[in-house]
């Protein structure tokens, strides 16, 4: 189980990796629409939507980055914090779903609860 762990820790970082590019991409996308039209009163609206939802994806993607290096170090909160984090992700069709299911498999598991009650 200890290379299932390993495996999830990557699973939350590239997730929230992709959730952070996507921030960016909108962010210059949106943002982009605004300055493209030359309109100052489009550029500030469209600005401050762009930034509302990069900081938003930029939030959601926090908690996957600190669990991740948590489940990495088998620190025994990011077990419980990713069992939460997994449950949320089921949600999230179709690719958190997967990382839910698979997340909640490997730490719901016996051996990986014996894993990180030897680590603390």
């Amino acid at each position: 189980m200890k290379q299932h762990v390993q495996i999830l820790a990557w699973c939350f970082i590239i997730y929230s990796g992709i959730l952070l590019l996507l921030a960016g991409f909108l962010f210059f996308v949106i943002g982009g629409a605004g300055v493209m039209s030359g309109d100052h009163q489009a550029m500030l609206i469209t600005g401050a939507v762009a930034t509302f939802v990069s900081a938003l994806f930029v939030i959601l993607a926090l908690p996957g980055l600190i669990v991740g290096f948590g489940l990495m170090k088998h620190q025994p909160w990011a077990r419980i914090v990713g069992i939460v984090l997994a449950a949320l992700h089921l949600l999230s069709f179709p690719i958190g779903t997967a990382l839910g299911i698979y997340a909640l498999w490997v730490l719901l598991n016996k051996e990986t609860q014996e894993l990180f009650v030897q680590a603390s």
